[in-house]
């Protein structure tokens, strides 16, 4: 069955929400609408909507313009398994300890590993991309036998693989957390898939905004793989739900950003003691000031 896309960038976050929000009502209606900051430090706001029958462009053009902004692009995408295409695309992924795979590669599993099985129709968050990658890689560094968190929290865990990863090793309650259902969902299946469901508990929220997560604060290690933005704003938070001492592992920021991210995360009381790039991406460990 084909599919279409129709993608368009606005410079105003307020504006690319409602246009989302619009979206949702044109006819016929979309199967998904996204809106998601461009990751190029741009400060442009992408809306994408994707439809299983061709879309109403004279429709599109007039919601466009009420927007003030330029012509959805849109584009008829061909028939393509698309786990298939990721399948023989993505091949496992060794982090430190860690070793990322799809059930195809269960096969090559190396016996001295912490493996975190993630199918590859998730795929981001399976390891390939640089951030999640990064935030394994410095998990690894930071796990050592005098320097064990006792509690951990995964904040936007998306797939959950680093709940997950840090519920292997220590053998103890982590909390995760998204603000989408569907990723809830995921890291719910996910952790079962693992063999860790007991020890994962996946809530919805947006950042710390669950009673659960509350309840168990302050933690000792969090993690958060999101946005600079979220990320920025996230830093009084964050300080008020780590323990003094406590470690806090972040990426999902582009290497020109990553002083931003730092210097917000001073402020909020953190210092600086890792700073690990891979590609475009800087993943940041940096820990509570007392």
């Amino acid at each position: 069955m084909p599919t279409w896309t129709a993608l368009i960038t606005l410079s105003d976050k307020p504006k690319a929400e409602a246009l989302g929000a619009a979206l949702e009502e044109i006819d016929p209606t979309p199967t998904g609408v996204g809106v998601f900051e461009v990751e190029d430090g741009s400060g442009l706001w992408e809306v994408g909507a994707y439809f299983i029958e061709a879309p109403d462009e004279v429709a599109l053009a007039i919601l466009a313009a009420a927007f003030g902004a330029k012509d959805f692009a849109v584009s008829e995408l061909p028939e393509t398994d698309w786990v298939a295409e990721v399948r023989r695309e993505l091949h496992p992924v060794e982090a430190g300890r860690f070793f990322v795979y799809g059930s195809h590669d269960a096969d090559k599993v190396p016996a001295e590993s912490v493996p975190l099985l993630i199918e590859a129709a998730m795929a981001f968050g399976t390891g390939h991309h640089g951030t999640t990658k990064g935030c394994l890689e410095a998990v690894d560094k930071l796990f050592t036998d005098r320097n064990l968190p006792q509690s951990v929290a995964d904040i936007g865990c998306g797939t959950a693989v680093l709940a997950i990863a840090a519920a292997k090793v220590l053998n103890r309650s982590v909390m995760a957390s998204d603000i989408d259902p569907q990723a809830v969902e995921t890291a719910v299946a996910n952790a079962r898939a693992n063999g860790v469901e007991a020890l994962v508990d996946c809530v919805e929220a947006a950042g710390f905004e669950h009673p659960d997560l509350g309840q168990k604060a302050p933690y000792d290690l969090v993690f958060a793989n999101i946005l600079k933005g979220p990320l920025v704003d996230l830093a009084p938070s964050m300080a008020a739900h780590t323990a003094a001492d406590g470690h806090v592992i972040l990426s999902g920021i582009l290497n020109p950003q990553a002083d931003e991210v730092v210097a917000a995360y001073d402020g909020a009381g953190f210092d600086l003691k890792a700073r690990d790039e891979i590609g475009e991406w800087t993943t940041l460990t940096l820990q509570r000031r007392k």
